[in-house]
């Protein structure tokens, strides 16, 4: 899952990156309004992190404002050192999912994080399947007919959105935009040998393969 945090205290915004980073998320930094402004109206983000009070010409507000006119419907958690009432409610009339008032534990973000990332599902369970396939996303276990099978936090990543989208092709760019990082150092070939990493993992071991490969197109996770 891929998540944009537009965060004007460096050492804030480097604190989220490293937490969301150890939580498998893939995670982009923007430092202000302006610059989380282009990224958010024009990069495809699962969850949208961003603080009220911005330098630039946007704010917090403006740019949950400019999303939803764009018809961008990524959910978000506005941050904020404002607590009154008045500047909540602003807030999530603008078109933000959430508020989290400045300072909060790391611990509550990301438990607001996992629960928004849910909330376009049509169940709110943790666990993610397909088959014999299962996925929890608060424990990090992956299993397959009962075994434990471990993976590296990419792979899991990788794992987890083929999940969220089983049985619709997916082009490898997408794939990419998705699981890896903006300023990440990707080769033409990542997504082949990552996918090689979990057929290797979660396919080859069992008699029935869910990865699939859609030929010109990119992969696909499906059941039958």
């Amino acid at each position: 899952m891929r998540i944009l945090v537009v965060e004007d205290e460096h050492k804030i915004a480097r604190a989220l990156k490293k937490a969301l980073e150890q939580e498998s998320y893939a995670v982009d930094l923007a430092y202000d309004g302006d610059e989380g402004h282009a990224m958010a109206t024009t990069e495809p983000y699962d969850l949208v992190i961003i603080d009220r009070m911005l330098p630039g010409a946007y704010d917090g507000v403006a740019i949950v404002k400019a999303m939803r006119a764009n018809k961008i419907h990524s959910p978000v958690l506005l941050l904020t050192a404002l607590g009154s009432t008045q500047n909540k409610t602003e807030g999530l009339d603008s078109g933000a999912d959430d508020y989290l008032v400045k300072p909060f534990a790391l611990e509550e973000l990301l438990a607001r994080v996992r629960a928004l990332l849910r909330r376009p599902a049509k169940t709110e369970s943790t666990v993610l399947s397909a088959a014999d396939l299962t996925l929890d996303t608060v424990t990090y276990e992956v299993r397959r007919a009962g075994k434990l099978i471990q993976l590296t936090s990419k792979e899991f990543a990788l794992l987890e959105y083929l999940l969220r989208n089983q049985d619709r092709p997916i082009p490898k760019e997408v794939i990419i935009s998705h699981v890896w990082d903006y300023d990440a150092d990707i080769l033409p070939n990542t997504v082949e040998v990552y996918i090689r990493y979990l057929r290797a993992k979660i396919d080859q071991p069992f008699p029935k393969s869910l990865i699939k490969t859609v030929r010109g197109f990119g992969y696909k996770l499906q059941a039958e």
